[in-house]
């Protein structure tokens, strides 16, 4: 399986009151797909899977899976701390018809690069199924070296697909690319798209990431894969206060929640505790930056 393009990282939808909004759900499914997205992630880390319980996990997967009908692959984030756990999540997320799944380094005191290549190893093993090696370093509790990320590529060829989320981004998709000479890998950029122009100057194959306006995304990627650097360049300079302000620690979730939510997708902007909201300041500045993108000239496709 190639990959490559727009991967949208999906947001779990609640409701006011803290449960599962599956009507949202696809109203976001439908609204990325709609925006042109070559594939979806359930279950990613903003898609607050650390706040999920198992049975809702299994269930947001069935509907994105289920909503979805083929229209695009579904990559299952099915990180676990122990490679039992994460064996177990990566079959049921087959069973429900994911098309791939995304997994970080277990989190455990002294973790080594060995220990890392096994787990990969074992799962790769037990599942056949394509693995998205997810490199988050404040996640993981792990700093993947770009050798280590090529010998991931190298000795368990079901995962050949880094999301890369540890910066540098740029520079470490090249020495990844360098290390990996002989191997095909396909690296995508993450953390919100702030870094996607150089990051596919670098090497990069697209964008996995959570991203309110996918579409800004894809006009970028499919630019610069077309040759026309130079429009690539312009729109993503003209556009990245958002992909900024989006991606900011602690309230990012809550201010891709409340642009979706404007958008229609989403009934309620609501988080899961203990997720960031945001205060009155911030939603002054979104009004800001989202006024000032949406009024330049040739921009006016983005629509809020």
């Amino acid at each position: 399986m190639a990959f490559e393009g727009v991967y949208s990282v999906l947001p779990t939808a609640f409701s006011d009151s803290g449960e599962l909004d599956e009507a949202s759900l696809k109203q976001v499914v439908d609204l990325f797909i709609s925006k042109g997205v070559n594939g979806l992630t359930a279950l990613g880390v903003t898609g607050e899977v650390a706040r999920l319980e198992d049975r809702e996990r299994a269930r947001v997967l069935e509907v994105v899976v289920t909503h979805a009908a083929g229209r695009v692959p579904i990559v299952a984030g099915t990180s676990a701390e122990g490679t039992r756990t994460c064996i177990a999540y990566s079959r049921q997320a087959k069973a429900i018809g994911a098309s791939a799944v995304m997994v970080s380094p277990p989190r455990m005191a002294k973790l080594n690069s060995d220990a890392v290549v096994r787990h990969y190893r074992a799962l790769a093993d037990a599942v056949d199924i394509p693995i998205v090696v997810q490199d988050y370093p404040p996640i993981s509790g792990f700093a993947m070296e770009p050798s280590l990320l090529a010998r991931i590529a190298s000795d368990v060829p079901s995962a050949r697909t880094i999301k890369l989320e540890d910066p540098p981004t740029p520079l470490k998709t090249a020495r990844i690319l360098e290390q990996a000479r002989g191997t095909t890998v396909q690296i995508f950029g993450g953390l919100g798209g702030v870094f996607l122009l150089e990051e596919l100057m670098s090497g990069a194959t697209g964008a996995m990431t959570g991203f309110a306006f996918p579409e800004i995304l894809v006009r970028i990627v499919a630019s610069f894969r077309a040759g026309r650097i130079d429009d690539a360049a312009d729109l993503f300079y003209r556009t990245v206060p958002l992909m900024r302000f989006e991606f900011q620690d602690g309230i990012g979730m809550a201010i891709r929640k409340a642009v979706l939510h404007r958008r229609g997708a989403l009934t309620s902007p609501a988080t899961r505790a203990p997720a960031g909201a945001m205060d009155a300041a911030t939603a002054q500045a979104l009004d800001r930056v989202l006024a000032w993108v949406t009024s330049q000239k040739g921009l006016e496709w983005i629509s809020v």
